[in-house]
């Protein structure tokens, strides 16, 4: 499965303790997967649009817990691959007006609310409940590789209620408005992970922690390795040129009649022909730079070279 199959899993499968979380996750279904449909006479119908059989059935048993039936219908979406699509549909009886205006739905004159109101979302574990809701509802979730949560809702006040929400337990999700609906999101793993812990799905913030740290781990890992293979490829191309001077002086029995700085520089470069110039420098008695090393060097290669000969000073 997807990560946004799993977190809807995980978050179906909560069972909220409290009548103000039920209403609070209601009342989020409602705010991002909801539409209302007039019938006349002043009469509405109320649909959830939904993802899957799991969260259809979650909201069946919220609305049925305070008395409002519903009927659960299935469609094919003509796009996306023509996947399985779950509407539940709420006939405007006075009991299911009297719920939705408790949940923050409709006003008291049976007007939708863009955003829940404060008594809703008041407490702590309402506002766990409603992200709940929104999750289950509206959102997609990728990671921990080019991490991404968003929240679609109708208009740009419905993602920001989400946003501020949010932002009251210290889970910052931004807000974009995408013309024809707006998203509340955000795409930091740790942001992400946090957002899911606040709506309850613990096991996947867990998941997607513990991904983010592999993939760093495996990313360092190979960002290193690189490094490293490059550093060896520039040492031994630094190298090349410095280990034929030295063999070159070891034929000719010139090698043995270097000064001693030099002589001791060229043989540690024979015994460790990959070495970096700062290690050969540790193996110096006494140790020197980088910097001494290299010229020193470098006086080898010009001796080997007979271009300044004997002439040149020992360092």
């Amino acid at each position: 499965m997807s990560l946004s199959e799993d977190v809807r899993a995980e978050l179906a499968a909560i069972e909220p303790k409290t009548e103000c979380d039920r209403l609070a996750e209601l009342s989020a279904l409602f705010h991002t997967a909801g539409s209302v449909h007039l019938r006349g006479r002043g009469e509405l119908s109320l649909h959830l649009d939904l993802a899957s059989n799991g969260i259809a059935r979650r909201a069946f048993q919220l609305l049925r817990s305070f008395a409002v039936d519903s009927e659960i219908r299935t469609y094919r979406q003509h796009a996306f691959g023509k996947t399985t699509r779950y509407q539940l549909h709420v006939e405007g009886t006075e009991t299911a007006y009297a719920v939705l205006f408790a949940a923050g739905v409709l006003s008291r004159e049976h007007v939708p609310l863009v955003r829940p109101p404060h008594r809703v979302v008041a407490r702590r574990c309402c506002r766990g409940a409603y992200l709940r809701g929104a999750l289950l509802g509206a959102a997609s979730i990728t990671g921990p590789r080019a991490a991404h949560l968003e929240i679609r809702t109708a208009t740009v006040d419905g993602a920001r209620a989400i946003a501020e929400l949010a932002a009251r337990e210290d889970v910052e999700l931004r807000v974009h408005d995408r013309g024809r609906h707006a998203i509340a999101y955000a795409k930091a793993v740790e942001t992400i992970a946090d957002a899911l812990a606040l709506a309850g799905a613990s096991d996947a913030a867990l998941s997607l922690d513990e991904r983010a740290v592999v993939s760093a781990a495996r990313s360092d890992a190979n960002r290193l390795a690189n490094a490293d293979h490059a550093n060896l490829v520039r040492a031994s191309r630094a190298a090349a040129p410095q280990l034929a001077a030295i063999r070159a002086l070891r034929e000719s029995g010139e090698l043995d009649r270097l000064p001693d700085a030099l002589l001791e520089v060229a043989r540690l470069r024979l015994r460790h022909p990959y070495a970096s110039l700062a290690e050969l420098g540790t193996r110096c008695r006494p140790p020197t730079t980088k910097a001494t090393v290299h010229r020193r060097l470098a006086r080898v290669v010009i001796l080997a070279d007979g271009s300044h000969g004997a002439s040149t000073p020992p360092d």
